[in-house]
């Protein structure tokens, strides 16, 4: 009997049509033989569908459609099983049953743990970064502070709430320029290069903090480090055991990896149609691979990636992106990616591993983290519940 992997994805997030694309992607190189595809998809608005017919990009042309060619469904534990049950109409019987999901979901209110509480809540296996670390990764404030407190190194930086910028901006405006020009500008807790600029100098900087509070309240600014040369790192596993892809270096002609250059590949000389009207596949183009480093930097940013891929809670596939001062070889760990776009396989590949044997080896670590974990001591079988007498019995329960 196949496996049946929950696929879920999109959510309200801006990072929504990527999701889409990686999510179809992921859904055509699973395992035929092993693994039963079940596509859950999450509206802009909160609303979840399946439907055999969410495995094709072309019923994602129009997201309005999809209530037509879809079940609107909910994610329940029943009668030990992990169903997907109708929501709406007389009868809310049973559409389908999932045994594992793969949270293939970009971005907030998805990404940042939100989705993976969701699941742990359920008590369903699921691959990818548990509730705390999906939380630290989404968010580049917290996970800068943890990884400097392990010594990691970070690029400099300042960040503030939107609220303190409109009620003291001379005094924000005046610490990043400690910094020295140029810096780049971030909403906290988005992915996939959103709403980020490279300011130059006071007015682009003003400029791009109200650019980026459209996105999020929480604002980070970072140096920008010189000759620099930027690489990814891609780590695959939990906490025992970690697969270390190929190291890929960055090739961008603008001042960082856009989302086109993610996405669209309009970034690089080698220009492809955009995957959202085409067949779903994701530009690689914006990568060298392997990167060209000396060996000793190489082993740097493997070893600190496992280091941080425990650090931080991860599991499943993690990119790490990394900047390298050339000139000083120094190297600086910016920021990790829990869930990358389309998984980060291409880095695997040159490793041996297989898109398929990447996503098996995904859902094999899922159920067998679930399976441990339920050897663990959860509840305690006594009521201490049957003692209770409202607050004239608290005190005999120790309670003041």
């Amino acid at each position: 009997m196949k496996i049946k992997v929950g696929i879920i994805f999109g959510g309200n997030s801006v990072e929504h049509e990527v999701s889409i694309i990686t999510a179809v992607q992921a859904m055509s190189f699973l395992d035929k033989e092993k693994y039963e595809a079940v596509p859950i998809y999450i509206t802009k608005e909160g609303t979840w569908y399946t439907s055999p017919l969410l495995k094709d990009m072309e019923s994602f042309k129009n997201l309005d459609m999809i209530s037509s060619i879809a079940k609107e469904v909910c994610l329940i534990k029943k009668n030990n099983e992990f169903v997907l049950q109708k929501v709406s109409g007389l009868f809310k019987g049973v559409v389908d049953t999932i045994d594992v999901a793969i949270p293939i979901v970009h971005g907030k209110g998805v990404e940042d743990g939100s989705l993976a509480g969701y699941l742990e809540l359920v008590g369903i296996p699921y691959a990818g970064p548990s509730m705390l670390g999906a939380a630290i990764g989404q968010d580049k404030v917290v996970q800068k502070q943890l990884l400097a407190a392990a010594g990691i190194n970070v690029p400099k930086y300042v960040w503030f709430y939107d609220n303190e910028y409109q009620t003291d901006e001379k005094r924000i405006i005046k610490e990043i320029e400690k910094l020295h020009y140029p810096v780049i500008v971030k909403p906290a807790r988005l992915g996939s290069s959103i709403g980020i600029t490279v300011a130059k100098n006071e007015q682009e900087l003003k400029d791009s903090i109200e650019e980026a509070i459209t996105y999020d309240a929480k604002i980070v600014v970072e140096e920008v480090i010189q000759d620099l040369q930027e690489i990814d790192c891609a780590v695959l596993g939990n906490h025992e055991l970690q697969t270390v892809g190929e190291l890929g270096e960055v090739a961008t002609s603008n001042d960082f990896l856009t989302f086109e250059d993610k996405y669209l590949g309009d970034g690089t000389k080698n220009k492809v149609k955009t995957p959202a009207k085409t067949s779903g596949k994701v530009s690689t183009n914006g990568f060298h691979i392997p990167a060209k480093l000396s060996k000793a930097l190489e082993t740097e940013i493997k070893e600190t990636s496992i280091q941080a891929f425990k650090l931080l809670n991860l599991s499943g596939v993690t990119r790490f992106d990394y900047l390298v001062d050339k000139k000083n070889k120094k190297v600086y760990l910016n920021e990790p990616n829990t869930i990358p776009g389309c998984l980060a396989f291409f880095f695997f590949k040159p490793v041996g591993k297989t898109y398929t044997m990447l996503l098996d080896e995904m859902i094999t670590t899922a159920i067998k983290d679930y399976k441990n974990e339920q050897k663990r001591t959860t509840r305690f079988d006594s009521n201490i519940l049957s003692t209770y007498n409202g607050s004239k019995g608290s005190k005999k329960m120790g309670i003041d």
